[in-house]
């Protein structure tokens, strides 16, 4: 340990009030927390040396077991209505429950920070019952240097204490399982739950409040960065293309989930990746596959083999199996963490009905309109009772995160895009010629293609047509690319079809978009698709 985890490790817990007769380790390395975890019984090596642990029961957020405290401070400005809340008294109880809980264990502390900003960091300290948490929490963060953690003042404090059990009549909680949230005192409080994104998106849930005071914009999205300087960031939820499109060997990886838009441009809040691992292939992400045969990465959730070798087609524990490394791990990964504003934003959604056209430009308004119906479909067969195509909407594209009211957020992206004069780009990764069973899944080659020419600044020279249902404008031809995907009513052999197909998706966008509608303004309002009469 160094001189600094000697100096600080008896004092790192004594700022919330914990004490224990067990040992603290503080701000251990990769190779103790290895020996630690190993040690414990938590976790094994792979053959090619990551370290791999299992969570039991929750292999993923458990979003209806996460609180936050309702206070005088939050009353009125958290999203009531997307979070649910507890008590003041009800937190205390839980605090001191844990802090006796915690007191005869050997625990794990990590001082990190959220956000690659200086100006705009959030300095957290991670207590952690786990070793192999500890070295989760170390990877997703960023690590202050040796000076940094000299003078080390945490301003956000996790406690992660899988052993704990939550009283639901005492604390107020659902089940067993707790995440607790203090955004006024920057304190949470997970029990019951050994899945380690919890603490992740915990820091994610306090910037995402605590930003947008600031005049900055949280987000949920990767990013990268082109050679002059043109930084390009990517909305879109899970099965989207989000961290595959962003991962472009011609350009920086700058992050691949949360990032921050500021007065000096976009940074990354983490300095590690959590990379989903089912069905992972060398051919197809190699970076992504490199990284899970390296020490220092933790796979959450593999099943390996019987010599140690992960099995990615293996999904009998979850389907949601993850790699959690430090960024620098991918070769063309920024250093900094930083860019600069945006040039280009791209909305991504799989639409499953096969109606949205592969690429579409939008205005400021509809940008909004987009971001706050956060929109795509499921697929018959990801999930049991789905036999058809599927709309999912999920503000912002990341709703569980959200404190505030998503038009808080969307506001505020809005006049950054103004402001910055951004390039607004909604990209289909879904069906072509059909929906779901029927059409084909839209070509990654278009797509690239696409992608390409709106990030260059070649697509915005294009001749564009209107959208008779969306309102957006949609190229009417690009080098490269079938002119016949960019007008999806034309590959659809039953023109009927897609005329219902379009209305359906128009009127779950309307009811969807209900609760926003008194919170936009006209301008707005006037961005939502609406059904047209059908062209022969």
């Amino acid at each position: 340990m160094s001189e600094v985890g000697k100096r600080n490790s008896a004092c790192a817990i004594d700022h919330i009030g914990l004490k224990t007769t067990g040992v603290v380790r503080y701000n251990f390395g990769a190779a103790a927390l290895y020996e630690e975890s190993i040690r414990r019984g938590e976790a094994r090596l792979t053959a090619h040396g990551a370290l791999v642990a299992e969570t039991g029961q929750h292999t993923g957020r458990s979003p209806k077991d996460k609180f936050v405290v309702r206070d005088g401070a939050t009353e009125p400005h958290v999203w009531w209505d997307n979070n649910k809340a507890i008590s003041p008294a009800q937190f205390e109880t839980l605090l001191a429950d844990f802090q006796a809980h915690a007191s005869d264990k050997d625990l794990y502390v990590q001082d990190l920070i959220g956000g690659a900003d200086a100006e705009l960091k959030l300095p957290t300290r991670v207590i952690t019952e786990f070793a192999w948490h500890s070295l989760f929490i170390r990877n997703l963060l960023i690590r202050p240097d040796a000076a940094e953690l000299e003078h080390f003042v945490p301003d956000m404090t996790i406690i992660d204490l899988p052993s704990f059990r939550a009283d639901p009549a005492r604390h107020g909680s659902r089940t067993e399982t707790v995440i607790a949230v203090d955004l006024s005192r920057k304190i949470v409080l997970i029990g019951g739950t050994s899945y380690a994104g919890e603490m992740k998106k915990s820091v994610f849930t306090m910037l995402n409040y605590l930003l947008p005071v600031k005049g900055v914009m949280p987000m949920h999205c990767s990013a990268n960065e082109g050679a002059a300087g043109d930084a390009a960031i990517f909305f879109g939820l899970s099965g989207t293309g989000k961290t595959t499109l962003s991962a472009d060997p011609s350009r920086t990886l700058i992050g691949d989930d949360e990032h921050g838009w500021g007065p000096h441009g976009i940074f990354n809040f983490e300095g590690g990746c959590y990379a989903k691992t089912i069905k992972l292939s060398a051919e197809a992400e190699p970076e992504i596959f490199a990284t899970t045969q390296r020490f220092g990465t933790v796979l959450e959730n593999v099943v390996l083999d019987a010599d140690g070798v992960p099995d990615f087609n293996d999904g009998r524990l979850t389907e949601n199996t993850r790699c959690a490394y430090p960024l620098d791990f991918i070769p063309n990964a920024s250093k900094t963490g930083r860019a600069s504003h945006p040039k280009n934003i791209i909305m991504l959604t799989a639409d499953a009905f096969g109606v949205m056209p592969p690429i579409a430009r939008l205005t400021p308004a509809q940008a909004m309109y987009h971001f706050l119906s956060g929109y795509t479909a499921k697929v018959a067969g990801t999930e049991k009772g789905v036999t058809e195509p599927e709309a999912t909407f999920s503000t912002c594209f990341g709703a569980p995160f959200m404190p505030r009211h998503p038009s808080e957020y969307g506001n505020l992206l809005r006049e950054l895009i103004a402001r910055h004069d951004a390039d607004c780009w909604l990209v289909n990764t879904g069906w072509t010629g059909g929906a779901y069973g029927t059409g084909k899944r839209m070509p990654i080659k278009a797509t690239r293609a696409l992608l390409t020419a709106a990030l260059d600044g070649s697509l915005k020279t294009a001749e564009f047509r209107t959208d008779a249902h969306f309102g957006f404008e949609v190229p009417v031809a690009v080098p490269g690319v079938d002119s016949a995907i960019l007008d999806p009513r034309s590959t659809w052999a039953d023109k009927a079809g897609y005329d219902r197909q379009a209305a359906r998706l128009v009127g779950m966008f309307a009811v969807n978009f209900e609760k926003f509608e008194s919170h936009v303004d006209a301008v707005v309002l006037g961005a939502a698709p609406r059904m047209q009469e059908a062209a022969e």
